[in-house]
């Protein structure tokens, strides 16, 4: 059995390097190096396995972002993605998660018009520079597809998929059918690395770049305008003082030293 898997993907700045504007409040993007969104590689892995086990399979990456983004689209290429889109346009800047959602559900409906139905969407749990994880949810919601999010382990047999989703003190075994939304978390595989072949195949392919006008989205749901919030500020949190040592040769010593520490302070 052949699976149509897509991928949901974003090209993110490395938050390893990059710094905030102390008066604007702002993220500082210039000179820092753009990557493949941690979760998003996940996700991409997770169709990639699936084509690997099952021949005929194809795997098509989508994103929405400035021209720069074909970098990182370049790279899904060169892992092993059969096809690439990325949806750019001014009038898609500025949008927050509701209005991403908009665009990217619009992308894959026209997606859906070319190539016939999906079977599964695969996308990251969230994106490194956000940490909202709601884009992927509310792509389901509004193509009416299931979803399971923080997805663990993963197993598929014919249409039927079985899933663990990770929960802060356990897990939920779930399981449904296709077409669904699933959204990976790290624990779900390790993302493999381009290989030669693939980098020339990617530097060879014609990726497709679609306007707001070839997805035929409502230019009043998509864009800053249309986004019902915004970031107000961004700031580096200031480092904790460190912790302070409490002594004592005896339980009623430490009790004691304690009450004194925190009357200093004007805790009690």
């Amino acid at each position: 059995m052949a699976y149509k898997i897509i991928v949901c993907a974003k090209q993110v700045p490395d938050t390893n390097e990059i710094k905030t504007d102390p008066e604007t409040g702002t993220l500082i993007r210039d000179g820092v190096p753009s990557i493949l969104n941690n979760d998003d590689a996940n996700a991409l892995e997770q169709a990639l396995q699936l084509k690997d086990a099952y021949p005929g399979t194809k795997v098509t990456v989508i994103t929405m972002g400035p021209p720069q983004a074909v970098e990182m689209l370049e790279e899904c290429l060169a892992m092993g993605a059969d096809d690439a889109i990325l949806l750019s346009d001014r009038a898609l800047g500025g949008s927050d998660t509701w209005a991403t959602s908009n665009a990217v559900a619009a992308g894959i409906r026209k997606v859906v018009e070319e190539e016939g139905d999906f079977d599964i969407i695969f996308a990251g749990r969230q994106a490194i520079d956000g940490d909202t994880a709601q884009v992927g949810p509310q792509i389901a919601e509004k193509l009416g597809v299931p979803q399971v999010s923080y997805v663990k382990e993963f197993s598929i047999d014919g249409k039927e998929i079985t899933v663990k989703r990770a929960l802060e003190d356990g897990y939920e075994l779930i399981k449904l059918q296709t077409p669904c939304l699933l959204t990976a978390i790290k624990e779900l595989n390790t993302p493999r690395y381009m290989f030669i072949n693939g980098i020339y195949k990617a530097m060879q392919y014609p990726i497709k770049v679609w306007s707001a006008a070839d997805i035929g989205v409502d230019l009043n749901t998509v864009g800053l305008k249309a986004s019902p919030t915004n970031v107000f500020k961004s700031f580096t949190p200031k480092p904790k003082e460190p912790g302070k040592k409490i002594e004592g040769d005896t339980d009623n010593d430490l009790a004691k030293n304690l009450l004194i520490a925190l009357k200093k302070k004007h805790i009690i």
